[in-house]
């Protein structure tokens, strides 16, 4: 099949090549980085931004403190020690507040997150960088989409960078407390709400992740779909993990979900490009197939590792998919967590810049746009 995909090829690093990328791009004399990043508990939240510094490139920050209801005491005080070293390694900075949710509960931190990124001056700015690391899906989604969409327009910079310290054991040891209201990201809600695709046969694309049976069984409730693909990390740096998730999730796949075994979805835990290909291949194939009958919705919800959400949100960007998602109402992360992350495995994205040739294979929206 012949197909134009918009990041495949994509300019992507992998492990220690992402600090050669590091050292060695931005010591470039002309660069001049925005570092947008979590100012949050997580012991990853310094990496990528020490790693930049140390370049000695221009550089400015906003770091995002995603404030929920009642946080936990100890984790406080883990993330005024990451803030000390963030504003440490990029002096110039702003911390930004991020409600998440307003006094209903209602979520509000995606487009918060947003109203803070577009009123920014990016004269001068030649790379803006993401750093996923320590940031929600919720908060850094809807950001990353703004950024897509104004470069496009030839309003913000060029450069796009995403950035990720990935390390299962650290996740495994952060409990989210999920809230009661699922819903859809702020900026991802693609066709799912509209009348035409009322009749539409929907996919359910859920990553399975530890301790998240309560969250993807709600969000299962609110997608209500026709068929539904969970997706399990392999290869994954622990084999056993694609296990240890049947396991957990058997009730939900064999009774609730009725997901038969030639239905599960296997991704790259360390590459998001695998699941980003898999995911437009699943998307296309069932557009032909469905047409006739109403049309076809695939709808995600990136809950595990934010490698391969990474990889749904290049899907969800380039078909302008709906992403289910239910946003935390606070964390729990057990003490023996040292406050100094551990060596994480790194990925870094390319998403937009002039390193790819023009024109490149437009967007979903840009398509209808220009009918």
């Amino acid at each position: 099949m012949i197909h134009q995909w918009r990041w495949d090829p994509c300019i992507s690093h992998n492990g220690a090549d992402v600090s050669t990328f590091i050292r060695e791009y931005f010591q470039g004399q002309d660069r001049n980085v925005l570092l947008i990043a979590g100012a949050g508990f997580d012991p990853r939240a310094k990496v990528i931004a020490e790693q930049i510094a140390a370049t000695g490139v221009r550089r400015r920050a906003i770091f995002m403190r995603e404030n929920r209801p009642n946080p936990s005491p100890p984790l406080v005080t883990r993330a005024s020690g990451n803030i000390e070293g963030l504003t440490a390694a990029f002096p110039d900075h702003e911390i930004a507040e991020i409600q998440i949710f307003e006094i209903d509960l209602a979520v509000v931190g995606g487009r918060n997150a947003a109203k803070v990124v577009a009123r920014q001056n990016f004269d001068g700015v030649t790379d803006v960088v993401v750093d996923v690391s320590a940031l929600s899906v919720g908060t850094s989604f809807p950001i990353i989409r703004l950024f897509v969409e104004q470069i496009a327009k030839g309003l913000a910079p060029a450069n796009l960078h995403l950035f990720v310290a990935h390390d299962p054991a650290l996740d495994a040891a952060i409990t989210p407390i999920a809230g009661d209201t699922p819903g859809y990201v702020h900026g991802f809600v693609g066709g799912a709400t509209l009348d035409r695709n009322g009749s539409a046969a929907k996919l359910w694309l859920p990553q399975l992740a530890s301790g998240r049976r309560g969250a993807l069984g709600k969000l299962h409730e609110f997608v209500i779909p026709h068929d539904t693909c969970p997706i399990l990390p392999f290869p994954a740096r622990d084999p056993r993990m694609g296990d240890r998730l049947v396991e957990e999730f058997l009730t939900e796949l064999e009774s609730a979900w009725s997901v038969d075994a030639r239905d599960i979805v296997y991704a790259d835990e360390t590459d998001p490009l695998d699941l980003y290909r898999t995911i437009l291949r699943l998307n296309d194939l069932r557009r032909p197939v469905f047409s006739e009958v109403g049309g076809s919705v695939t709808v995600l919800s990136p809950l595990g590792s934010k490698v391969m959400a990474l990889g749904a949100l290049m899907a969800a960007l380039e078909r302008d998919l709906p992403i289910a998602y239910l946003e935390a109402l606070g964390y729990d992360m057990k003490p023996s967590i040292g406050a100094v992350a551990a060596p994480p495995h790194f990925v870094h994205i390319w998403l937009e810049g002039d390193v790819y040739p023009k024109p490149r294979p437009p967007l979903h929206h840009e398509r209808t746009n220009a009918r």
